[in-house]
């Protein structure tokens, strides 16, 4: 938890998971924050855009899926399925008419999903640094032999993380579910607007991954901005005010 801040709220999903969350009221479309992959609704990011979203005047949700931050659940026993089930429970129980959807990383992947299952409550989607389709492109295309046979016979391995000191566990589960989820191989109909901002220092998602779903994804507005310097958490300052200004474009283009 951020010191200064408050307990959070807590959402009981249909699914039987106590969802964390932290909202703030104001105009539509509100904006919903989806983290990355073992990241939780405190980051830099989310953050700063709920205190931008604040003085600007608009609604906005910053939430931990199931098995991040404080939610319930070990992360080990989620997927991506769970956690688009944990989004749209979000978006569906916590807010009130159309939604902008800003993706962080993994957050991008879950942002198409959200648009993909409930494009009614979608004004927009905004990916940042979006990953889509990770778990099949990024993990396992990167596996090593020995790897993929002890993920088949342990059902789970584990991995150094960049970003904890705490070793990164992949699961059979994780990536069989990602198959069921891909975004990527079928299409994608966003019939909203789109913004994609990514950088090109980015290490973990290759620039090709935005370039890849801008000529696949059909949408009237879709913009793809590449970001000369910036890395995977595209947190400094200008980065966070591209942010703020995608928004606000997606905001004005969804109004009717």
């Amino acid at each position: 938890m951020t010191s200064g801040e408050a307990n959070p709220e807590y959402l009981q999903t249909g699914h039987g998971r106590r969802i964390a969350f932290r909202r703030s009221a104001g105009q539509g479309p509100g904006i919903v924050f989806l983290g990355g992959f073992r990241s939780d609704m405190s980051g830099t990011k989310a953050l700063h855009l709920e205190d931008w979203a604040r003085r600007s005047g608009r609604a906005f949700l910053r939430f931990d899926y199931s098995g991040h931050g404080m939610s319930s659940e070990a992360f080990e026993d989620g997927c991506i399925g769970d956690w688009a089930e944990d989004a749209l429970a979000v978006l569906s129980e916590l807010t009130a008419g159309p939604q902008i959807a800003v993706g962080s990383s993994m957050g991008g992947w879950i942002a198409l999903l959200l648009a993909r299952q409930a494009p009614d409550r979608i004004a927009g989607v905004v990916g940042i640094a979006a990953a889509p389709d990770f778990t099949e492109d990024s993990i396992r295309a990167c596996l090593s032999a020995s790897e993929r046979i002890e993920l088949e016979s342990r059902g789970r391995i584990e991995r150094p993380s960049e970003y904890s000191d705490e070793p990164e566990v992949i699961t059979r589960r994780l990536m069989e579910d990602g198959k069921r989820n891909l975004v990527l191989r079928s299409p994608l109909v966003l019939d909203m607007p789109v913004r994609l901002l990514h950088g090109t220092e980015d290490s973990d998602v290759d620039m090709s991954v935005p370039i890849r779903l801008l000529s696949h994804a059909r949408s009237p507005d879709m913009q793809l901005t590449l970001v000369k310097g910036a890395d995977h958490r595209f947190s400094q300052p200008e980065n966070l005010a591209m942010i703020e200004a995608a928004i606000q474009a997606v905001a004005e283009s969804s109004l009717p």
